[in-house]
């Protein structure tokens, strides 16, 4: 299911990634939102059997408070959403709407997973080799050490199901690989994933977080404040470096550029967030797919995919099997 009145290039965008998704037939994209518009955007493409549409009188705009929103708009195209879901008529959402509205929506509507006190975004990030999952990158400013922990099996559970790596690499995010550094947070989480090793964790320790890109872990965990200032860091960094590059370069360079632009382009589309779709919402009762405001065609059907192969591959169910073992910390 698909929120088509989220993001700033609703409904347009929302639409055409939904048409691309649904050429796997195995799909059906249901679409969400005030049908005359989304009707409107669906005459520009081919009939398709597999893209049904479900009216919303409401939509949340980015600027909107989440939680207000969502409470009172109860025909809102995001709480629609999770009411189908909730309700067992579809298998999952994906929104590029208000981050914060579809956090709520989703908490609302869908509860969280027994034994799951926090929820957490995680994200995908491109590595030398492979990928790393960071999470939390903004649900949960605060955090206790047992939330890291929670935050530690559920990442190993989106990265053995979604990704497809076997017993997964967990690290704490810290300013030092020694166990004794960093804040009373971070050496109270690596007191109580360190013991989570009996119970089948392959917790590796601290890491810094030049070892991310590195893939020096699979599944990064942090507090959602730090989660999110290293993701838009990372997302900043990649624009500001290629205008400085543009900037710094001669003529002669120039030239030198032109004979790289095949191994240029194999490099951007490696760390192209489109490609990669959204971040999952994990902790939640069911499938839920966040995706960045600014998504266009290309992420949304990057991100339905995400959506399906997750749901097929039971993540919900492995998160609901978590048992970290009773600690006294946290």
């Amino acid at each position: 299911m698909l929120d088509a009145m989220g993001g700033d290039y609703a409904p347009a965008e929302i639409v055409k990634g939904a048409v691309d998704a649904a050429k796997d037939e195995t799909l059906t994209v249901i679409l969400v939102g005030d049908q005359a518009k989304v009707g409107l955007e669906l005459k520009k493409y081919p009939k398709k059997s597999n893209i049904e549409t479900v009216h919303a009188s409401e939509d949340i705009a980015m600027s909107e408070h989440p939680v207000e929103a969502v409470r009172q708009k109860k025909d809102a195209s995001i709480n629609v959403c999770m009411r189908l879901l909730k309700e067992g008529k579809v298998d999952a959402v994906v929104s590029a709407g208000n981050t914060g509205a579809v956090m709520a929506a989703a908490l609302f509507g869908l509860g969280r997973i027994k034994g799951i006190e926090r929820p957490a975004i995680a994200s995908l990030f491109p590595a030398v080799k492979g990928h790393t999952a960071l999470l939390d990158i903004g649900a949960n400013a605060d955090c206790r050490p047992n939330h890291l922990v929670q935050f530690a099996y559920m990442g190993k559970a989106y990265i053995e199901k979604v990704i497809g790596v076997e017993n997964p690499r967990i690290g704490l995010l810290n300013i030092g690989e020694e166990d004794e550094k960093g804040s009373e947070l971070t050496v109270a989480s690596n007191k109580l994933l360190r013991l989570e090793r009996a119970n089948g964790l392959n917790f590796i320790g601290n890491i810094e977080g030049k070892d991310i890109l590195e893939n020096n872990a699979d599944v990064v965990v942090c507090d959602g404040f730090v989660g999110n200032v290293v993701l838009k860091f990372a997302e900043g960094l990649i624009f500001s470096l290629s205008r400085l590059i543009k900037q710094g370069l001669s003529p002669l360079a120039w030239l030198g550029l032109l004979l790289m632009l095949g191994s240029l382009f194999k490099i951007k589309s490696k760390v192209d967030y489109k490609k990669y779709g959204g971040a999952p919402l994990l902790g939640v009762n069911g499938v839920v797919i966040i995706t960045h405001g600014r998504a266009k065609s290309e992420t949304i059907k990057n991100s339905i995919t995400a959506a399906a192969k997750a749901v097929r591959q039971n993540l919900i169910d492995a998160i609901r099997q978590i048992k970290p073992l009773e600690n006294p910390v946290g």
